[in-house]
């Protein structure tokens, strides 16, 4: 057996079949060319088999693509990297761009690499890495050798941007997707999420060329507690109640016991739902898929009463297409407009919602300024998507625009052209008439798109219908450039740094640049701690202000929500008792979406919204805390000169920095959403006991009853919950303080110490690996917009 197979096993943690291996004799050929049947044969164990087949499969899709991987380096780079073979020591006063610059002929200059040379650029660098780490695994165990492994390890960051869909049925969703993705059977018009509560994921399968779903159930326990709800608190109108037990329990659920609706025979084609797992199906086609999922997510209009329905109890479903370039990094999320009474599914809306870096409102061309479901997102767009999540674009996306009635033929697409026009005009004026205050805060553009067309191309040209500019957005947010950057960045710091602590001869540079890096680091840690105060007596103050706001306005604020305007006693006791069943949610008249808490808290938020905007900004552009995290730095490429002997190590500390900002600010990203929402959640837990006590309140004159328990609550709890719930908010963003001090201060003193206070020399010469990993980074680096 030869070292490959052995150094594969070893990687893929499976160290313990290397003498099975060696007992067959393979090699690294047969190894590569191993059947399924022989692969069971060689490994018994089920759990051992599944992790060699998955990283199997891994390793055959890269030696697939090895050929254009290398023929794209070629036509990338035009240079030839030297090998470690070749350099054995490294000239420690020369700069690695100038000794591998050497090794170019003057009259050859590099191409500028597209996005597919970017990724091919990346997994090069992500092998060489690989390899190294083996290296580092052979050499003799220390602190600075474990370090630089998990360094290696910790590389690897890439994260999947979310684009929110939102839209009522009907509004074209199934059809725009078909289309973004291109496939065009996968969902059935009417399909995605026609009940109220299932949220539907789409992206790439990078792991096999099945059409696959996973679904996750909500739990059993909280279905019990919501069938009870059902059961025993609403009224005997309540449609969507039905449409939900009807669709799981046929007419049973009208005369069974909670108990007896919990029976397993119900859930028999489910039985994952019982266990708690989540289930999977795969399919060789999106049609086979589109046929197994509907009875998850969508309310049937079928009369068929031996096909159960499952959606009731999905909490989310994730359908992964192969081949799918365009959502390599990106995930189509298909989200209800409301959330549900369900506090597990409810929790995931809230947590999906705040997760979308980009945001897509649905609404038909023909009624596109007064479809209110569409509008109605936008008014919470600050709390759900703003300040209380990270989205940065929002785009109004009209769709149907091929649907004109009847007209004449030949003038269709002149007619659809010029509607369209004017309902991006319409659209624009009235976003910018209602939410003026957004402009700062989310970009905004206006798309009209017909699937349908983009499919059969019967009247309008495939731009016409613009989904090739949606397509534009998802390739701009799955553009690899910048954690290609980074990850190269990464490993020619780790590398700089093995190849320096080859030096044995510069401890006293060394222990200067250590001493001098460690007093800078103390100081920027001061800078910044001043520059977070401030802007923590800012919101103290703005807060404090908020607090004697709600403290006046509260009583005006429950009157409105307690008797709204033509509504009779019946329709406003059914709506509050479903508001204190549900923490404070209802749907207001016309099934418009009222909180209780949301609008307690508003004097507070509404204080804060502008300072927390510029304080925490979503855009990539702007650093948090007003670029106080940026402006932090230990200004370690100015030291280079005085301190040359150790530039290589100085060279690893600069993207240890970079790397930890960046670290930073997708913990501040995350956590910035709690404190946002700390607000309004500590008034919910202040409202808790007066929605428990108005929940039991029966009989005559119940309604006014529980209006009474509720305002005299808030009358006897206003002196100290707006109060509280600033203290809360001042509390959690100096916990966020103390977190990014000590995150840099721990972080950055491990590496100056590592790097710099240690005598470790006994590391592989990695100068070839270098070279090369150098090559790739100034190609990147000259490059900021591949094509």
């Amino acid at each position: 057996m030869d070292d490959f197979v052995c150094n594969k096993l070893s990687e893929w943690d499976l160290s313990d079949l290397i003498e099975t291996f060696k007992d067959q004799g393979i090699n690294q050929d047969q190894f590569c060319n191993l059947e399924d049947e022989e692969i069971k044969e060689l490994i018994q164990k089920v759990g051992p088999r599944k992790t060699f087949i998955q990283q199997f499969k891994l390793l055959k899709k890269k030696n697939n693509t090895s050929t254009t991987k290398q023929e794209t380096m070629n036509s990338a780079t035009q240079v030839s990297p030297s090998t470690s073979e070749a350099n054995d020591t490294r000239n420690m006063d020369m700069d690695p761009r100038e000794e591998s610059s050497k090794c170019q002929s003057p009259s050859v200059k590099r191409k500028r690499p597209n996005s597919a040379a970017e990724e091919s650029i990346a997994l090069e660098v992500k092998d060489i890495m690989k390899d190294v780490k083996m290296k580092l695994q052979k050499e003799k165990k220390t602190k600075l050798n474990d370090f630089l492994k998990n360094k290696i390890s910790d590389l690897e960051t890439r994260k999947r941007m979310l684009v929110g869909v939102f839209g009522r049925t009907g509004a074209g969703k199934s059809s725009l997707i078909n289309a973004i993705v291109g496939e065009k059977n996968l969902l059935p018009s009417g399909s995605v999420c026609a009940c109220t509560s299932v949220i539907f994921k789409v992206e790439a399968n990078n792991d096999s060329k099945k059409y696959e779903a996973e679904i996750e159930f909500i739990k059993k326990e909280d279905w019990k507690e919501e069938l009870w709800f059902y059961k025993n608190l609403l009224e005997d109108d309540d449609d969507d109640a039905h449409e939900k037990l009807t669709a799981l329990y046929r007419e049973d659920w009208k005369s069974k016991s909670v108990e007896e609706l919990m029976d397993k025979k119900y859930f028999r084609g489910i039985p994952e739902f019982l266990t708690g797992n989540k289930k999977t199906l795969k399919c060789e086609s999106a049609g086979e898929l589109s046929n197994k999922i509907v009875k998850y997510v969508s309310a049937s209009n079928e009369e068929d009463d031996g096909v159960r329905q499952y959606w009731p109890l999905v909490e989310c479903m994730t359908v992964r297409l192969p081949n799918k370039d365009l959502l390599q990094h990106v995930t189509l999320v298909d989200i209800p407009g409301n959330g549900d009474r369900n506090k597990t599914r409810n929790n995931m809306w809230k947590k999906m919602v705040g997760s979308c870096s980009t945001v897509w409102i649905l609404a038909e061309t023909n009624r596109a300024v007064a479809e209110k479901e569409a509008w109605e997102i936008l008014q919470n767009a600050n709390s759900l998507m703003g300040n209380g999540g990270e989205c940065q674009r929002i785009d109004f996306i009209c769709t149907k625009s091929d649907d004109v009635g009847v007209h004449s033929e030949a003038d269709v697409r002149d007619f659809v052209l010029k509607r369209n026009q004017l309902a991006k005009r319409k659209v624009k004026a009235e976003f910018q008439k209602e939410y003026p205050q957004y402009s700062k805060q989310f970009s905004f553009e206006v798309f009209t798109v017909s699937g349908k067309e983009f499919h059969n191309s019967v009247h309008l040209q495939p731009d016409d219908t613009e989904i090739p500019k949606l397509r534009d957005v998802l390739q701009s947010l799955n553009n690899n450039h910048s954690e290609s950057l980074n990850y190269v960045s990464g490993a020619r710091g780790i590398l700089s740094l093995i190849q320096g602590t080859r030096c044995r001869e510069v401890a006293d540079s060394k222990m200067k640049a250590c001493r001098d890096l460690q007093e800078k680091m103390q100081h920027e840690l001061e800078v910044l701690q001043k520059a977070i105060k401030e802007i923590y007596r800012t919101f103290e103050q703005c807060l404090t202000e908020g607090v004697k706001e709600s403290q006046d306005s509260c009583e005006g604020q429950m009157h409105s929500m307690l008797h709204p305007r033509g509504e009779k006693g019946g329709a406003s006791h059914k709506r509050l008792l479903f508001a204190v069943m549900n923490n404070g949610v209802f749907n207001a008249k016309k099934g418009k979406k009222k909180n209780i808490n949301m609008t307690l808290s508003s004097k507070l938020t509404g204080c804060i919204d502008e300072e927390f905007r510029m304080t925490f900004p979503n855009e990539d552009k702007s650093g948090p805390f007003k670029g106080a995290i940026d402006s932090f730095s230990l200004d370690t490429e100015g030291k280079i000169n005085t301190y040359k002997d150790v530039r290589l190590q100085l060279r690893f500390l600069k993207t240890e920095e970079d790397k930890l900002k960046t670290k930073l600010k997708k913990i501040i990203r995350e956590d910035k959403k709690t404190i946002y929402s700390s607000l309004t959640d500590t008034i919910e837990e202040n409202m808790q006991k007066c929605y428990s006590d108005a929940a039991v309140i029966k009989g005559v004159g119940s309604l006014e009853k529980m209006r009474t328990t509720i305002n005299d609550h808030v009358n006897d709890k206003k002196d100290t919950m707006f109060k509280m719930a600033k203290d809360n908010m001042l509390e959690l963003l100096n916990e966020l303080r103390g977190k990014i001090l000590k995150k840099l201060n721990e972080t950055l003193m491990e590496s100056i110490q590592l790097s710099l206070g240690t005598d470790d020399c006994s590391f592989p010469d990695v100068s070839g690996e270098l070279d090369r990993v150098e090559t790739f980074y100034s190609l990147l680096e000259a490059n900021p917009n591949p094509n």
